[in-house]
């Protein structure tokens, strides 16, 4: 989370407790009862704690401020103690599955867009199959740092906007199943209207994504294993992580945070629907699940993007496609189609699959 902004909360969250108040406290109580009963429930960027009387209990306030954790234990209406959490709102300290569902009211605004994948990833970790997210934020384009001559009482915060579809195909890399697709709408509380979303989490996988990619691993879709491992190809019998070491391309085995931040390579999935195997998506899929990576590429930019399986590439785009580079780009990144890397593809060894990364990651090396 952009750290000046939360020095600026620091500084004002008593000014801030007695400035602003929950709106919209309603949809917060919603959410709430949307929860199993005992469920634990996150306020995610809780601030002074407008909203935590409203989403039931048991309840956990975190945000990255502590002045804000400080101002919820003055909180009279808290009738039994909340537990308080200072963190970084983009790495989450909690355990796999920990919550029944995540309450981030204007909050995840402040994080700056190319990081809000893994922020969004962050919560596909803490909450378990079926959990649930609500998510509000300001609609609009790009992003700024407000000054005092923007009527701000809390100036130099950074606030990112988002549209709609840009927000659902992130939810949707995240390993989520929108729920109420995101709308907009005002709320008195500011110039900006308020963008709302609700969404579950899927029986999927997460994307790891970031700026400065050199090469994005796009495939088909994540099997029950790989959704349930929370790791893309983590069966053991498929061959994607030792080709992608001995090509030099990962220095990590099965550890897709380590090779985004380390190496460099971002993952996704063509289709995000896990399933027993490829054969039960259907061309639409492919399509629709195209459209949504050539918006992520067209986002990011990264040095490559290496298609992990023919099917995929040949029923979204090209039918005829075969291995290696395509002559269409795709948002003028250039594209690498190799095989699949699962153990049933008897057809092409280790050594040979090896040889596509290789020849992916000097694509990307000559393309930047």
């Amino acid at each position: 989370m952009d750290q000046a902004t939360v020095d600026v909360y620091e500084e004002g969250a008593a000014r801030y407790a007695e400035l602003r108040r929950a709106y919209g406290s309603e949809r917060a109580e919603e959410f709430g009862r949307l929860l199993p009963v005992g469920g634990r429930r996150l306020d995610l960027g809780c601030g002074p704690g407008h909203y935590l009387p409203h989403l039931g209990a048991p309840v956990v306030a975190a945000d990255a401020a502590v002045a804000m954790l400080e101002e919820v234990r003055r909180r009279p209406d808290l009738t039994a103690r909340t537990p308080g959490v200072v963190c970084d709102l983009e790495a989450l300290p909690f355990r796999r599955g920990a919550f029944a569902g995540v309450w981030a009211s204007k909050s995840l605004q402040h994080v700056p867009a190319p990081q809000m994948p893994m922020a969004l990833a962050g919560l596909y970790h803490i909450i378990p199959v079926g959990g649930l997210v609500d998510i509000t934020l300001f609609a609009g384009d790009g992003a700024n740092v407000t000054t005092s001559d923007d009527d701000d009482e809390f100036p130099g915060r950074l606030f990112t906007w988002w549209q709609p579809e840009s927000l659902a195909h992130l939810l949707v890399g995240a390993g989520f199943d929108i729920e109420e697709f995101p709308t907009v709408a005002g709320d008195g509380s500011t110039d900006h209207p308020r963008l709302t979303v609700r969404a579950r989490r899927a029986r999927s996988l997460a994307d790891t994504v970031g700026p400065g990619m050199r090469i994005l691993m796009c495939g088909l879709n994540p099997s029950i294993y790989a959704a349930d491992a929370g790791v893309g190809f983590a069966r053991p019998g498929n061959r994607f992580w030792p080709a992608a070491r001995a090509a030099g391309v990962v220095s990590v085995d099965r550890d897709p945070v380590g090779a985004l931040r380390q190496d460099g390579v971002g993952m996704t999935d063509l289709v995000k629907r896990a399933t027993v195997a490829a054969s039960e998506l259907t061309t639409e899929e492919y399509r629709a699940g195209l459209r949504r990576i050539e918006h992520l590429v067209d986002w990011l930019q990264p040095g490559v993007v290496c298609f992990v399986g023919l099917a995929g590439w040949r029923a979204a785009f090209d039918r005829r496609a075969q291995p290696g580079v395509q002559p269409n780009t795709l948002a003028n990144v250039p594209v690498y189609v190799m095989p699949s890397t699962s153990g049933l593809n008897a057809g092409s060894s280790l050594a040979d699959l090896t040889i596509h990364l290789r020849q992916a990651a000097t694509l990307a090396d000559h393309h930047t």
